[in-house]
């Protein structure tokens, strides 16, 4: 038995099948770029073995937890908030495997067992311990540590997310160990750029003491966030990454900024200074990034931590992030006008709002220089909705103003499976062009080379 399909993805037209079969077997074995995610960098600076199989693929992966916590298993038996015996959380997800079905959960789950730990039987509660012998066995092989299964995945490159104060004390130790893995690192200010983050006034005062840097007024504030930007670049990093809760931006002049940066860092905050402040620090991000080079990712629509009772005891990304509506035209128009025609700025845009993919994002994509689409994420890096974005945003934007697949993920063995389904799921879009002779096949390979 196998759990996988040679065909899965493909076309099911019998005309277009083989064209999409044509076009992965060219692509399928290319390396991995994977340029937005939130793997532990720790994982390769000790090159550790995995503890057990529910650390690896339970614990970490919200799409796996949220899943089952919506059917009513507590926290608690997932070994979230509190200790518990790892076989027996691998019990209780084997015997809720069932809810993962249509899931591109399952289809990365799968992926996973049969290719990397040879499991070829479906999960059930009945083979629960068999499934975790294996892995566990094979957790103890040093060909599963982090660093061997970098190269496995044949991972060209994979990118970290770390708030803009950590020390960056792993990726340090990668760069000076003989290991050659490129792990590289990304630029999170959310911490220092969003007067309504928590530890806003907290990090405030740290950066300073971090950088040395006056951030007692404004362009101090600025010299601090230049600082912190050049030390992730000395440790690889070639993005910044914002979490926003929505895609507003502002250009103010230099005194009213500046007297917008006094009020919140001295919490004498008046109504609408937050979002205000919040809103003209993306514009300084992206000046930012065309003194650098590094690329902007930009991804708001989250509405985060929606049960406030699961962020008070479990912390989080635990699965309570929601998606909302955004309004990208008005909310990036100030950027867009002043740095929108900037040469070498690149932004990458994000959305969970996929209304907005046809009438708002690929034409805003399709005209300003700056920007780029990225892809479908979070809860649309599944095959449906990825199908779904290509047709909404390709005749208007082309192929070439989108950004290539991302995994985003903290589950390490999904890597390559969220990959290839992302390629397969290419190549199936381009088969069909190619069947209606919209697309020559060299043509249609470009596309999918850039995964």
């Amino acid at each position: 038995m196998t759990l996988l399909h040679p065909d899965r993805l493909f076309p099911p037209d019998p005309r277009t099948r083989p064209i999409a079969r044509d076009l992965y077997r060219g692509i399928h074995d290319l390396p991995i770029f994977s340029p937005h995610g939130h793997c532990d960098p720790a994982w390769f600076a000790q090159d550790k073995p995995f503890s057990d199989p529910a650390a690896l693929l339970i614990q970490p992966d919200h799409y796996v937890v949220r899943m089952l916590v919506s059917r009513g298993i507590p926290f608690e038996a997932l070994g979230i908030g509190t200790a518990a015996n790892p076989r027996e959380v691998w019990r209780c997800f084997a015997a809720g495997y069932r809810l993962f079905a249509g899931t591109p959960s399952r289809l990365w789950l799968d992926h996973t067992f049969e290719t990397l730990f040879a499991l070829h039987e479906p999960l059930t509660a009945e083979n629960a311990d068999t499934h975790y012998d294996q892995i566990a066995e094979c957790l103890a092989d040093p060909a599963f540590r982090p660093r061997a299964l970098f190269q496995r995945f044949g991972i060209e490159m994979l990118a970290t997310t770390e708030g803009a104060l950590d020390p960056l004390t792993h990726h340090a130790a990668i760069r000076n160990s003989v290991w050659r893995g490129n792990v590289v690192t990304t630029y999170r200010p959310d911490s220092i750029c969003d007067p309504d983050h928590p530890d806003f006034l907290r990090d405030l005062n740290l950066l300073g003491q971090t950088t040395g840097c006056d951030t007692g007024d404004f362009p101090g504030y600025l010299d601090a966030h230049r600082k912190r930007r050049a030390a992730f670049r000395a440790m690889g990093a070639i993005a910044t990454d914002h979490g926003v809760p929505d895609a507003a931006t502002l250009d103010l002049a230099r005194p009213e900024a500046a007297a917008l940066y006094d009020r919140v860092r001295r919490d004498a905050a008046e109504p609408g200074d937050r979002a205000a402040f919040r809103a003209q620090m993306m514009t300084e991000m992206a000046r930012l990034s065309i003194e650098d080079g590094m690329v902007m990712q930009i991804h708001p629509g989250s509405r985060r931590n929606h049960s406030s009772a699961v962020m008070t005891r479990y912390g989080r990304d635990c699965g309570f992030d929601i998606p909302g509506p955004v309004n990208f035209v008005e909310g990036l128009r100030p950027l867009l006008n002043a740095v929108g025609h900037a040469p070498g700025l690149r932004i990458v845009i994000f959305t969970l709002d996929e209304s907005t993919y046809a009438r708002e994002l690929a034409p805003l994509a399709g005209a300003w220089p700056a920007l780029l689409l990225g892809p479908p994420w979070w809860f649309f890096d599944s095959p449906d909705s990825i199908r779904r974005w290509r047709e909404a945003v390709t005749e208007t934007a082309g192929f070439h103003n989108t950004a290539g697949f991302n995994d985003d993920t903290r589950a390490f063995p999904s890597v390559p499976a969220r990959h290839d389904m992302a390629r397969r799921c290419d190549c199936a879009f381009l088969a069909d062009r190619v069947a209606d002779h919209r697309r020559k096949r060299p043509a249609a390979l470009v596309r999918v080379l850039r995964h």
